[in-house]
Parts: structure tokens; C-alpha cells; sequence
């Protein structure tokens, strides 16, 4: 008696009529799919530009055309380089200092009903303050160094990443802590096992809005008072009427955004795979 060999796992996990390499790679489609729309709107934004320089005649100091922006930062893209340098330095280092203490403030307030009552609504009191008065504080107080310009950047991102840390360790499953309990876990082990994953969703969401925020605040603390770094040059193209190297550090402003934004998906596959796989599944 002959038996048949057992079918292979591939073809067991594919149904028929579904083709195979449609299925090896969706994140790319689904990536594309997604930032479509916005690649088309913002080519279809700058045609507009161009042809409204072309046909209006403006002169180049009010407002310089695409084609010329792009033109001149490249022209002038070691010096420019020099100084977006410098700005993700600032950028990083506030970064790190701001994403240090929101997850030891968020960690210690967990722990304490007492000090979440009394953290909590100081968090909130921090984005009251103008920056645009804080920032030149800085300058005074610490001089033209890194310091002032880190401590504005983390000034900056410290809310969105605290309170994400904080409703997502909230949003633990009560449940499944009390399961824990139960079976004799310490307060730390039911935070490392139900609490910390549980709030990874609403930490990267959170990420993404402080690192885009991170660039702008750099920028700003530049734009005050610095010696080397995009806000700074901005600043000195304007007062020389060089509106389209203004507009050529803007856009190398944006893609380092962008870049960042992009790079904080990378880190939560990275670390966090199934977190990503979750929110998925919810969005289907």
C-alpha cells in the first residue's frame, strides 16, 4: 500500500487562485498604495508652481520657481549639508534626552496613583509655555552651545511620548494583570509582561509625532540664536534676500522629517513586529 506524499506547506498555505507572489511582499504594495495620493497631490502642487512663476513673471526674490530652488541648493549643497549636519545633531540629542525622561517619568507615574496625579497635569502646564519665549530664555541662560537647543527640542517632544507612554500602560488588560496577580507575579513582572507591551502601540504613535516635532523645535532654537545649522541659515539667506536657498533648506527640512518618520516604522518592525501586525489587523 502506497501512500501519497504529504503536500508541501507553501502550497497548503496559499488558496488555489491566489497567486503566490502577490502574497510574499504586501507590505511594499500596501507602502505604495499609501503614500500614492500624496506623492501625485504634491507633483501636481508643483507643476502649479512652476507654471504660475513662469506665466507671472515674479521675480525670483519673492518667489523663486522649483525648478531654481532645486537648482541653487544643489549648487550650494555642501553648505548646505554642513548645516542640516549640525541640525540633526540638535535633533537627535534632544531627542534622546526627551524619550529618556518620558519613559522614566511614565514608568515612575505607572507605579503611582499619587504621582500621576501629581505629574500628569505639569506635563500638560509644559505645553502652555511659548516656545517662542522659552527659546530665547535658553539662549540667554546657556549661551550659543548644543545645551539650549537640545533643551528646546526635548522641551518640545517630552508631552506626546509621555502621555503615550502613560495611556498605554493604562490601557493594559485588566484581566490578564489579574490573571497574573493570581498566580503570584510581582507588580514588575505583571508591568514587564501585560503593562510595557500593551502601551508599544501607543509609544511608536507617539515617536512619530515627537520626531517630527524634534526637527521643527531644532530648527526654531536655531532660528533664535546659533552659530551652524538649517534655522540659522534660513535666517541668513533671508536677510539676504536669497529666497529660493530659504526655500532649499525648507525642503531639506522636510525630507529629514520624513526620513526620521519613515525610520521610526523600521525600529518597530524591529522591535516590535507584532505591534504592527496589530494595528493591521484593526484597520482591516
Amino acid at each position: 500500500m502506497t501512500t501519497s506524499p504529504l503536500p508541501d506547506n507553501s502550497e497548503r498555505a496559499v488558496p488555489p487562485g491566489t497567486n503566490p507572489a502577490a502574497r510574499t511582499a504586501p507590505g511594499r504594495s500596501t507602502g505604495i498604495r499609501w503614500a500614492l495620493p500624496s506623492v501625485v497631490t504634491v507633483a501636481l502642487l508643483v507643476v502649479l508652481w512652476q507654471v504660475y512663476v513662469e506665466v507671472s513673471g515674479i521675480r525670483p526674490q519673492l518667489l523663486p520657481s522649483p525648478v531654481r530652488v532645486v537648482e541653487q541648493g544643489w549648487a550650494h549643497r555642501d553648505e548646505i549639508g554642513v548645516h542640516a549636519a549640525a541640525t540633526l545633531q540638535v535633533t537627535l540629542a534632544g531627542f534622546a534626552v526627551s524619550l529618556s525622561l518620558a519613559w522614566l517619568l511614565a514608568v515612575v507615574v505607572d507605579f503611582s496613583s499619587w504621582l500621576r496625579r501629581a505629574f500628569v497635569p505639569l506635563f500638560v502646564a509644559s505645553q502652555t509655555l511659548p516656545i517662542i519665549a522659552i527659546a530665547p530664555l535658553m539662549i540667554i541662560w546657556f549661551g550659543f552651545g548644543l545645551l539650549p537647543k537640545v533643551l528646546v527640542v526635548a522641551l518640545v517632544t517630552f508631552f506626546p511620548m509621555a502621555i503615550g507612554l502613560i495611556e498605554g500602560f493604562a490601557a493594559a488588560d485588566r484581566e490578564a494583570g489579574a490573571l497574573l496577580r493570581s498566580m503570584g507575579a510581582s507588580r514588575a513582572q505583571v508591568f514587564r509582561y501585560v503593562r510595557l507591551p500593551s502601551a508599544v502601540p501607543r509609544f511608536f504613535t507617539a515617536l512619530r509625532i515627537g520626531i517630527t516635532y524634534a526637527v521643527v523645535g531644532a530648527v526654531f532654537a536655531e532660528y533664535v540664536g546659533a552659530s551652524e545649522g538649517l534655522g540659522i541659515y534660513m535666517s541668513l539667506q533671508k536677510n539676504s534676500f536669497r529666497t529660493d536657498l530659504v526655500l532649499a533648506a525648507v525642503l531639506v527640512t522636510a525630507l529629514l522629517s520624513i526620513a526620521l518618520y519613515l525610520l521610526t516604522f523600521a525600529i518597530e518592525r524591529l522591535v516590535a513586529p507584532w505591534s504592527r501586525a496589530e494595528n493591521r489587523s484593526r484597520r482591516d
